[in-house]
Parts: structure tokens; C-alpha cells; sequence
């Protein structure tokens, strides 16, 4: 009995050596990831366009995707991601685009007084982000703050731009300016599940696009909104 006993503490001391255990029954995961999949809402304003292009109707977007979290330090609260994603984005606003009888590209801002029902610049993207993540999370700390910085590589395998108003549609699906490759920095930062996210796309959709009357139109995004991550 008494070596029966002996064994039970031997094997008792040696499991408490090998793992820590958390309110005495969940053990410590001292290899763990943080934020693998994420979820992304937000509100879209476009700059590198005339002063009069405004927005309005409905603009928003969202993503998703999955980021291989690569600690790169002991406490793993300083690591790197990279993945993949998808987003869809519309873009409200009174610049029109549309073509010429040669099929040249019209980009002309739409002034107070012209009525119409919709004007809208619609994309659906793949995306790759590269992140530099850290974090104040443990292997027994799931709320913590966040600071998560990077860039998304995009590429647009879809865009339409369409306008109706009375007796009148125009749609663009194939605009000669367009630059389907996107480089986005990007920025979030938050405690637990709210967090704050904002990017902006350096890289312009239109390449040396002109209004009719000369002013240069870049188009570029600037995205605020919120994202939420998932182990």
C-alpha cells in the first residue's frame, strides 16, 4: 500500500512539472495562436478625387479571412500574420463613369441639381494580409488589448459601376483605367472583441483618369469601421 501511495505522489509531482493548470481543471496552452479569423464592418469615404465628389446613398464594405498567427518571441504576444480574405465594397457617391460613342472612359462630377436614383462603384476583392501583431494576451488571458498593423495585397476580380435615373441606366463593368491590384496599409487596435480598424488604399483604382473638364481622378479608399477576431 504504502508503495502503491508513493507512486500516486511521484506521478502527481511530475504532472504538475510538465503542466500548469488554470481553475483546476483547464490546462495553460503555452503554444497558443490569438485571432486567426477575422470579421470586418465599415464605412467608406473616397479621397484623390475632385473637391465636389461626395459621398451619398449607402457606402460600406466588408471582409473576412484567415491569419496564420507566427509568434516570434517567448511570451508569443508579439508575432506576425499573414492570410487570405475576401472583401466587397460599394462606394456612393456623385461621381459618374461611363464612356463616349469610342468607348472612351466619361468620369464627370455630378452637379446639385442633376437628379438620379443610384450612383454607385461596387468591388469584390481577394486580399492577403501581412500584419505585425502584438498583444497583451496569455496562455490563460483571452481578454486582452490589441495593436495589430500591416498591409493588404488586393486584387479585384469584379467591379461595376452603375447609375439609373429616369429613362436612363448606365453600367461599367470594363473601364480601361482601372488598376485591379490594391496596396492597402492597415490599422486596428482594441481590448477583447471591439476593436477599432481603418485602412487606406495608396495604390488609386483609375490610372491617370480625368474628369471632362480636367481634373484628375484617383479614387482612392479610406475605410473606417470595426473588426472582430475569432481564434
Amino acid at each position: 500500500m504504502q508503495k502503491i501511495i508513493a507512486l500516486l505522489i511521484c506521478f502527481t509531482s511530475l504532472s504538475a512539472l510538465g503542466q500548469q493548470v488554470v481553475n483546476d481543471s483547464i490546462p495553460i496552452d503555452y503554444e497558443y495562436r490569438e485571432d486567426q479569423f477575422y470579421f470586418n464592418l465599415t464605412y467608406n469615404l473616397v479621397r484623390g478625387v475632385p473637391n465636389d465628389v461626395n459621398v451619398r446613398g449607402f457606402t460600406g464594405g466588408l471582409g473576412f479571412g484567415f491569419v496564420r498567427d507566427m509568434p516570434i518571441n517567448k511570451r508569443r504576444n508579439l508575432a506576425l500574420g499573414l492570410g487570405a480574405g475576401f472583401s466587397f465594397n460599394r462606394y456612393g457617391q456623385n461621381l459618374f463613369i461611363g464612356e463616349d460613342e469610342n468607348e472612351n472612359t466619361i468620369f464627370s462630377v455630378l452637379e446639385g441639381n442633376t437628379d438620379y436614383d443610384i450612383n454607385r462603384f461596387t468591388t469584390a476583392s481577394l486580399e492577403m494580409p501581412l500584419e505585425i501583431r502584438w498583444r497583451t494576451s496569455t496562455g490563460e488571458k483571452y481578454k486582452f488589448w490589441r495593436v495589430y498593423t500591416g498591409l493588404r495585397v488586393g486584387y479585384t476580380f469584379w467591379y461595376k459601376s452603375y447609375f439609373t435615373q429616369d429613362n436612363n441606366k448606365v453600367s461599367q463593368t470594363n473601364i480601361s483605367e482601372f488598376q485591379p491590384i490594391s496596396l492597402t496599409p492597415t490599422f486596428s487596435f482594441g481590448f477583447n472583441k471591439i476593436n477599432f480598424f481603418a485602412s487606406y488604399t495608396i495604390t488609386p483604382f483609375f490610372k491617370d483618369g480625368q474628369t471632362d473638364i480636367g481634373e484628375e481622378v484617383g479614387f482612392n479608399p479610406l475605410k473606417l469601421g470595426f473588426i472582430f477576431y475569432i481564434l
